[in-house]
C-alpha cells in the first residue's frame, strides 16, 4: 500500500533477528500522508505490541487505531511522523519486556530487547526510511509491560530516545525501576507523557510515585505530564483514545 496526500500507509518492515535471544521479530511501519511524493524527513516513534496498533485482525483485544489517528492529525495540525511498531513475542512477552529478575517470572530478557531496539532496529529504520535520526526527534511508547520497557529504554538509551509515552506502565513489577530512575534520571529535556486510569487497580499509585520521584530528581515539570483518567481501564481502547493527545504533546514542536 502507498501513501496519498490524505492517508498514510502501514507497510511490513523487515523481519529482524534479536541478538542473544535467537528469535526474530516483524516490524510494521506507518508512513505518513505524502511520504512517497515528498523528500521530507520525519520524526519517529517506536512502539511496542505492533499487533495491537493498526489492525483489528492481529490485535489481542481491539486496536489502538494509530494509523487513522495520525492521518487525522496530519490533516488537522500538519504533524506527520513515522511509527515503527515492533511485534511482541506472544508468550515470551512477559520475559522480553521485563528487564529485571522477578520472583514469579524469573530473569527477564528486557536488557537484550531494548538493546535490540536501540542498536539494531533504529539504525535499520534510519537507513531504510527518511527519518530525523536525532534523539530530540525520536520517541518510544508502550502500554502496560510495554510502558515499563519503554521507560527502561529511555533510561538506558537517552542518547537515542528523547521522548517517551508511558501508558499504564507496569511499575508494580518491582522496586528496581524506581531505584534506577532515582540513581540516573532522564536528561531534563526528555519529554515524558504518562497515562493511567483510575479503573486499573493500583496503577495510579505507581504512576504518581514515579511522577513525584522525577520532579524531585529535578525533571522540569513542563517536560513531564501525568494524565489520570477517572474512566480509564486497562485496555487498547483506553490507550488509543489518548494516543493522539500524547503524540501532539510529545511531537507538537517538531
Amino acid at each position: 500500500s502507498r501513501t496519498t496526500s490524505k492517508h498514510g500507509a502501514v507497510v511490513e518492515g523487515p523481519v529482524m533477528e534479536i541478538p542473544g535471544l535467537e528469535r526474530s521479530r516483524q516490524l510494521r511501519v506507518y508512513l505518513p500522508p505524502g511520504y512517497e511524493s515528498s523528500e521530507d524527513r520525519y520524526p519517529v516513534l517506536y512502539m511496542q505490541d505492533a499487533q495491537n496498533l493498526f489492525d483489528e485482525r492481529t490485535a489481542y483485544a481491539g486496536e489502538w487505531r494509530v494509523d487513522e489517528i495520525l492521518d487525522s492529525l496530519a490533516l488537522e495540525t500538519g504533524l506527520r511522523l513515522i511509527v515503527v511498531g515492533i511485534d511482541n513475542g506472544g508468550q515470551e512477552r512477559i520475559h522480553e519486556m521485563n528487564p529485571f529478575e522477578h520472583p514469579e517470572y524469573g530473569l527477564g530478557k528486557g536488557e537484550e530487547f531494548v538493546e535490540f531496539i536501540a542498536d539494531f532496529v533504529k539504525p535499520q529504520i534510519d537507513s531504510l526510511y527518511r527519518t530525523m535520526p536525532e534523539r530530540e526527534h525520536t520517541g518510544i511508547m508502550g502500554s502496560s509491560l510495554g510502558g515499563l520497557i519503554s521507560h527502561y529504554a529511555i533510561l538506558q538509551y537517552h542518547d537515542r530516545f528523547g521522548k517517551a509515552g508511558l501508558f499504564s506502565p507496569s511499575y508494580w513489577f518491582g522496586e528496581r525501576i524506581y531505584e534506577l530512575t532515582e540513581e540516573d534520571p532522564f536528561p531534563g529535556d526528555s519529554k515524558i507523557f504518562m497515562l493511567v486510569g483510575e479503573k486499573e487497580d493500583d496503577m495510579v499509585e505507581g504512576a504518581e510515585r514515579m511522577y513525584e520521584l522525577l520532579l524531585e530528581a529535578g525533571h522540569p515539570d513542563e517536560n513531564l505530564v501525568l494524565e489520570i483518567d477517572p474512566q480509564g481501564e486497562h485496555n487498547e481502547n483506553f490507550w488509543g483514545k489518548h494516543f493522539g493527545k500524547a503524540v501532539q504533546w510529545l511531537y507538537g514542536d517538531q
